[in-house]
C-alpha cells in the first residue's frame, strides 16, 4: 500500500512542511487586502505574488518541465511518484528560500522586481502545484514537444511581460544594466 500513495503522502506532507517554514519566516496566509483572486495580472501591482496565480505562474510550470526531464535522466527507474515527490521537494525548497530575506532583497537589487515583498502562503503553494502541473505535461507531451513548449513560454512571457524564467535566472545571478533597464522601461 504505501508504495502506492507513499510519493503523495511525502507530497502532502513537503508542502504542509514548506506551508509552515513560509509561516515561521513571517509570510501571511493571503494578501494583505484580505482576499484571495484567482488571477493577479498586473507584475507592477502590490498583487503580485500574493494570489493564487499571476504571470510568473507559467515559470513554475517550467520548473515542472526541467525537474522531471532531470529526474527521467538522472533516475530513470525511480517510480514516476517519486520522482514527482523529488521534484515537489525541490520546488518547495525553492519556495522557502525564495521568501527569505536575502533572496527578497536579491530580486528587489537585481531583478524587474523593485517592490517585491514575497509571496503569500497560498501563492507559494498554488506555485508548488504548478511545477506538478508542469511535471504531469512533461510526461504526457515528452521530451521535444514539451521543449518546444518551453521555448514558446519563454518567448511569450518575454514579450508580455518583459521577463521569463531564464531571464529571471539571469538576472539574479548576473544582472545587466541593459537587461534591467528595458524590463523596466515603457512598453512599446
Amino acid at each position: 500500500m504505501f508504495k502506492h500513495y507513499g510519493p503523495w503522502l511525502a507530497i502532502i506532507l513537503t508542502c504542509t512542511l514548506a506551508a509552515l517554514l513560509l509561516q515561521l519566516q513571517g509570510r501571511l496566509w493571503i494578501c494583505q487586502c484580505g482576499r484571495v483572486d484567482l488571477w493577479a495580472g498586473d507584475i507592477w501591482s502590490a498583487d503580485n505574488s500574493q494570489h493564487l496565480l499571476d504571470p510568473y505562474s507559467f515559470t513554475h510550470i517550467l520548473h515542472g518541465f526541467i525537474f522531471f526531464w532531470v529526474a527521467s535522466w538522472l533516475l530513470p527507474k525511480l517510480d514516476f511518484g517519486w520522482q514527482m515527490w523529488l521534484a515537489i521537494l525541490v520546488e518547495a525548497a525553492w519556495e522557502v528560500s525564495e521568501n527569505t530575506e536575502v533572496i527578497i532583497q536579491r530580486y528587489r537589487e537585481a531583478t524587474l522586481a523593485l517592490g517585491y515583498n514575497g509571496d503569500t502562503i497560498v501563492n507559494s503553494l498554488s506555485d508548488i502545484a504548478l511545477c506538478g502541473v508542469g511535471i504531469l505535461i512533461a510526461r504526457r507531451l515528452g521530451f521535444w514537444r514539451t521543449l518546444a513548449l518551453f521555448i514558446m513560454t519563454e518567448i511569450a512571457l518575454t514579450l508580455w511581460i518583459r521577463d521569463s524564467l531564464l531571464l529571471n535566472i539571469l538576472m539574479l545571478l548576473y544582472p545587466i544594466d541593459a537587461i534591467r533597464n528595458w524590463q523596466v522601461g515603457p512598453a512599446s
